[in-house]
Order: C-alpha cells, then structure tokens, then sequence
C-alpha cells in the first residue's frame, strides 16, 4: 500500500495552462529521473499523492498533472464528467487522450529546463491516465518506460462493458472531426510505427476486466510482434487473477507490481 514520505506536502505550479504536483526524493541521488503518473477519468494530480510519495520515497522525482477538463482544470464535478464522456465515448473521451498525451510532452519540456533530471522519462498510469502514457511513448522518445495498469492502447475499447453493471455493453458513440483528428494521430494501435524504437511497455492487466479488457493489450503486443519483432520484445503484459477494473481502488492488487516496474 502506497504510504507517506518525508516531504508531504509537495510543490506544485502552472506550466502554460497545466497544473502539476510534484514531489522530491528525500536524499538527492546520483542520478535524478523522473517519473510522471497520470490519473483515471475523473481523477486528478492530488488524487495520486500517495503513489507519487512512495516514487519519491525510492528516489525518484515524481509528478503528476491534471489531465485535460480534470482538476482545476475542469468546470464539472466527477459524476457529471463521467455522465457526459460515458454518454458519447469516442465524441468525448477522445479529445481527453489526445489533448493530454500532447500535454504530457510539454511538461516534460518543463521538468527537463527546471527539474535537474535525466532525460530518459518514466510514465505510469491508471485507467486513462495508462492509456495517455502509452500513447505519449510513441510521440516523444524521451519516455522510456511505460506502465500502464487496467489500460488500453486501442482507444476504440471494443468490447467496454459498463463499470458498475459488467453485464452492459456500452455504446462508443461516434466521433466528431475535432475528436476524430486526436484518434487518426495518435490512438496507439493505430501507428504501430511509433513504436518501433523500442520503449519498455508494461500493461498490468485485470483478469476480470470487462471494462477495460486486457484484449487490448494483447492484441498490440501481437501486432508489433508482426510489425516490429525487436520493438515487441519489450512489450509485456501481466494479468492479475480474480482483478476486474473497481479492483484498482485496491492498491494493494497492483501497486507494488507497478512501483517495481517503474523503477525498473
């Protein structure tokens, strides 16, 4: 289970129009890295406090940031920005990764002129905030390392079942062309290319995922295998029995396979 570390309270500031929060190791290492983890649909930077603690407990600078319409950079509560994005997926989801993953770059951009940090970039998440990591290694090589947990890289999601009725297939909606530009550019499954230099993906999986099902994963992996065999090499993914997507709520079913992995 994620717990506290010396420095509680953390920093935070605005880059451009992105609030982050950030945390520092206690003792400075020799090398400083950074890790970013990323939150899931309706959650925010402070919701991953704990996780960025226990990164910064290990050594790490570890950072988080709003995700497009989250935080304080949204204007509705949780249960109405999961209404409207479940009520049209692709229209409304959509434009969240896309904008997002291209944020993710421009912090960077930041922790690198600011941070004191080595170039070679970890990216973790949960749900979404997974599926913006992985399709944020595909347009910045920066980011070495991906773990990703009860995430997908086919933003279609084929086969997402409601989160709290399992038995519901839900509707994707359908896109519109501002929606439709952020999935021709950068929906992971969809440029298997950008993928070819090789960074370590890691997909920590619920067996039980009806929402978010593994298939997605696995068929990425299948696909670069068949495109870029090398690059595939580095792709894995972990189911973890008797987890479905709730189960997230329960760190002690992930966490430390997650923390391991980021640290690498």
């Amino acid at each position: 289970m994620p717990g506290a570390s010396a420095n509680s309270a953390g920093s935070s500031t605005w880059v451009d129009h992105i609030p982050v929060l950030w945390f520092e190791p206690p003792a400075r290492p020799a090398v400083r890295r950074l890790v970013l983890f990323l939150p899931h649909l309706s959650g925010s930077k402070e919701s991953m406090t704990p996780f960025l603690q226990d990164l910064a407990a290990a050594g790490f600078v570890a950072l988080s940031f709003d995700p497009w319409q989250h935080g304080e950079r949204g204007t509705e509560s949780q249960d109405e920005l999961l209404v409207r994005v479940f009520g049209n997926f692709r229209r409304h989801m959509w434009p969240i990764l896309g904008q997002t993953t291209l944020d993710t770059m421009r912090v960077i951009d930041w922790a690198l002129a600011n941070l004191d940090i080595h170039p070679a970039i970890s990216v973790g998440g949960l749900s979404m905030g997974g599926d913006i990591a992985v399709a944020a290694a595909g347009i910045d090589h920066r980011i070495q390392r991906v773990v990703a947990v009860v995430a997908t890289p086919d933003w279609l999601r084929p086969g997402m079942h409601d989160l709290f009725e399992p038995d519901r297939l839900l509707p994707p909606g359908e896109p519109d062309a501002y929606a439709r530009y952020f999935y021709d550019h950068l929906n992971p499954m969809t440029h298997l290319a950008a993928y070819a230099h090789g960074p370590a993906l890691r997909f920590i999986c619920g067996e039980r995922d009806v929402h978010v099902p593994a298939d997605g994963a696995l068929r990425f992996q299948a696909a670069l295998r068949e495109a870029h065999p090398s690059s595939a090499a580095e792709v894995l993914v972990e189911l973890v029995p008797g987890m479905d997507h709730l189960a997230v709520r329960d760190p002690a079913l992930w966490w430390p396979r997650c923390l391991a992995a980021l640290a690498g």
